[in-house]
């Protein structure tokens, strides 16, 4: 659904994307992972027209950027920060705005709010809305497209880990409507969660790609074994045959209560490779 070869960008001289290779097959959630400043935005602005490339080339919905059509675009949902919100009209006045701009039916719009848990602030102005509200308000006016491809940019970020779990719940329902969802983010627990595949972008460059969960097995270096007994001790033992044996005896003895792999988490690994945290 998604493609990128060989992306560079530069602003004033200052390179900010640099061979840029990526792909994003359909139904899938792809996760681009780096610190502010990153190059994250910059990215999906090329990715949908918004902002043009000094050189490469890319795809989407199985045509150049350049040739996509009007029809071709409102397949696309973006959210963006800040992005098409008016905060003197309400919830509803905003997507009725947006709802008569991309020729969409109103009889959407109290859907659309009621969907991502907005049926009580229908007639709030946008401008008196939580953040994490206004976040959902977001969303809502992606969903009301109905697009095939949705392009979140920090969809959770400064938000409380009760209204992100809502967010993430919304954005995998969308996954199993058939949606492909290109998400940016620096926290590595959302990524690891949400995401089919990531990217760790650094200083404009991407230094690592493939499936979460295979990223933390390749670094992980100390090949560890963690336990936590019934008695409450914890115990750290290697990958070998004695320790299979350790194993096997807590275990028939009912001595084991937990036991977990030593890998790496997402955050851990972007460390390594760039002496820097996500957050950053």
């Amino acid at each position: 659904m998604i493609t990128c070869q060989a992306i560079h960008k530069t602003f004033h001289g200052t390179t900010v994307l640099e061979n840029i290779d990526l792909h994003v097959e359909e139904g899938k959630i792809f996760g681009l992972l780096g610190p502010s400043g990153a190059g994250k935005t910059t990215l999906i602005k090329i990715i949908t027209g918004q902002l043009p490339k000094d050189s490469g080339d890319v795809s989407i919905l199985g045509k150049s950027v350049e040739d996509l059509t009007g029809r071709d675009r409102n397949q696309i949902g973006i959210m963006m920060d800040q992005f098409g919100i008016y905060d003197r009209f309400s919830c509803m006045d905003n997507l009725k705005i947006f709802a008569q701009i991309y020729g969409i039916p109103t009889d959407k719009v109290r859907k659309a709010l009621i969907d991502v848990g907005l049926e009580q602030a229908i007639r709030t102005p946008a401008g008196k809305l939580s953040k994490g509200m206004r976040n959902r308000l977001s969303l809502a006016r992606v969903f009301i497209q109905e697009p095939r491809i949705i392009f979140l940019d920090e969809p959770t970020s400064g938000l409380d880990p009760a209204t992100s779990r809502a967010i993430h719940k919304l954005i995998m329902d969308k996954k199993r409507e058939g949606c492909t969802i290109f998400l940016t983010t620096h926290n590595m627990d959302e990524a690891s969660r949400l995401c089919d595949h990531v990217a760790l972008l650094h200083e404009g460059k991407i230094v690592e790609y493939g499936v979460p969960l295979e990223l933390s097995r390749k670094y992980d270096h100390q090949k560890k074994i963690l336990l936590h007994l019934a008695d409450g001790e914890d115990e750290t033992l290697d990958y070998s045959e004695t320790s299979a044996g350790r194993i096997r005896m807590l275990m028939e003895n009912r001595m084991l209560e937990t036991i977990h792999s030593s890998e790496p988490n997402l955050e851990t690994v972007f460390l390594e490779l760039t002496g820097k945290k996500l957050e950053d």
